[in-house]
């Protein structure tokens, strides 16, 4: 765990200025994406909030992927693998693991826990990774758990299930945040675990911003994995809907990008009362750009090279398009090195359907001088929130095509020529087909899509709200700034 405190940015934290917690889970500063970009944006743009940052990692000495503004004040990481050592102890070991149990036997029911009850008996600086295992009421828990629930497995294979899961657990419960007005937790899970914690034990608010449901997400990658079976699978998903549950009760504000993820907060327990609605926003004026257009057909793919983008689905779409557009070109315009595997991969494919000379990886480039050309945008991820680039494309008068995952399906307005199933590269080609066959009707439905991104999602209104989400639930505004 290190702790960077930024004299050297040259900022002293002003008294009078909200101070703002983000707790981050595997993203910004360390990893591009959509989430990222949305958290860099905010800070820069709210220069008179003071943000500190708390970041969950999967491993040591990332790399920063972005330049901490001078508003960013504060910086800790955690790696969420790591094993650190014990500072404090519990005032009662007997008491914590029997908090615990309790905490276990909930979640098997499916019931609403007392999370407060665990955080008090659990100091900051205090690791259990051995006691859990070495306390008789923590070994039987885990001995009854698997003859139970996980007998037709080994138990070697269930203990180092149960030990991977609560070691990453108990990394969040022992770790302390930063001081803070206020906490800002930008997804569930671990991130989750930790501001409400920091809520708790500093008695300060919770807020939570959800671009994609956690524990959907994580419930998608653990039902595909080979490697978690049976029990163990049904494990991690309940502990990650306990964390989404857990936060979602102790949050004082809840905010998704879309009303159909709000309502399925509402169905973990999310009280309507404390939910909202805020989406995405993108900067108008430089997404506002003039047509060049170039001779020919021209797709792309904005976006990182890696398989949630679903990057080998557009190289097939590419293919098949080509059979009937031979003039098109296909970008794919993205950072390349985020899996350098998987970017291999996508190259081989690319050589084995012969068509590199109309498939281009562009790598990290400046997207508008892109738009600007471009005669179709495609995504085919398969998970999205509410992709920014179909917004900075509507800005810039290009249409989309997209797999109907997140909030794809409304931001297009349900129109099903220009949706696809996942993985469904015909389909996605039949939709590039449609807007290279009608360019008339294609022309006013870019308007009506410019229209659309300048009165619904103007960065400059996201901003002000959550400036003034910010100044309330701190307790403080910024008059008689220095």
């Amino acid at each position: 765990m290190y702790n960077m405190n930024f004299s050297a940015f040259g900022q002293k934290p002003m008294n009078n200025k909200p101070k703002v917690c983000l707790v981050l889970e595997g993203s910004y500063p360390f990893i591009t994406g959509g989430v990222s970009a949305w958290t860099h944006d905010l800070i820069i743009n709210l220069p008179e909030i003071d943000f500190l940052l708390f970041t969950i990692s999967p491993e040591e000495d990332m790399p920063l992927r972005y330049e901490l503004p001078e508003n960013v004040i504060e910086h800790k990481d955690i790696v969420l693998s790591k094993r650190y050592k014990s500072t404090a102890k519990p005032t009662s070991r007997k008491k914590l693991m029997k908090a615990i149990k309790l905490l276990h036997e909930t979640f098997k029911k499916g019931e609403e826990y007392n999370f407060r009850s665990l955080i008090e008996l659990v100091p900051e600086g205090y690791f259990m990774y051995k006691e859990a295992v070495t306390e008789d009421i923590g070994w039987d828990l885990i001995v009854n758990a698997n003859q139970q629930h996980n007998p037709s497995y080994a138990f070697t294979d269930y203990y180092w299930a149960w030990k991977s899961a609560h070691d990453m657990l108990f990394t969040i419960l022992g770790s302390s945040l930063p001081d803070a007005d206020m906490y800002h937790a930008i997804s569930t899970g671990f991130a989750g675990i930790a501001a409400t914690a920091a809520k708790i034990r500093k008695n300060k608010p919770l807020i939570l911003t959800e671009h994609g449901l956690y524990h959907k997400e994580r419930d998608m990658e653990i039902r595909k994995s080979s490697m978690i079976r049976g029990y163990q699978r049904d494990m991690w998903i309940r502990l990650y809907n306990s964390f989404s549950r857990i936060c979602y009760n102790e949050s004082d504000l809840i905010i998704s990008l879309f009303e159909e993820n709000r309502r399925k907060q509402h169905e973990l327990g999310a009280n309507p009362k404390k939910t909202k609605v805020i989406p995405n926003g993108i900067d108008l004026p430089r997404f506002s750009i003039p047509r060049k257009e170039k001779e020919g057909f021209h797709v792309g793919l904005v976006g990182r090279v890696v398989p949630i983008k679903d990057i080998k689905t557009y190289i097939l779409t590419a293919k098949i398009v080509l059979e009937k557009i031979p003039e098109a070109i296909f970008y794919c315009i993205g950072p390349t090195d985020e899996d350098p595997g998987y970017y291999s991969e996508c190259q081989k494919l690319t050589e084995s359907l012969r068509i590199t000379d109309r498939f281009i990886f562009t790598g990290r480039q400046n997207v508008t001088d892109y738009y600007c050309f471009l005669n179709a945008l495609v995504l085919t991820s398969v998970r999205e929130a509410q992709p920014l680039v179909i917004l900075e494309g509507y800005c810039a008068e290009v249409p989309a095509v997209a797999t109907s995952v997140g909030n794809i399906p409304e931001m297009l307005d349900y129109d099903e020529r220009f949706l696809a199933p996942s993985r469904d590269a015909k389909k996605l080609a039949e939709c590039i087909q449609y807007i290279h066959d009608n360019p008339k009707e294609i022309k006013q439905i870019n308007k009506n899509n410019k229209t659309k991104a300048i009165n619904y999602y103007n960065k400059t209104d996201l901003h002000k709200r959550y400036h003034d989400i910010y100044t309330k639930y701190s307790g403080k505004t910024n008059e008689g700034e220095d």
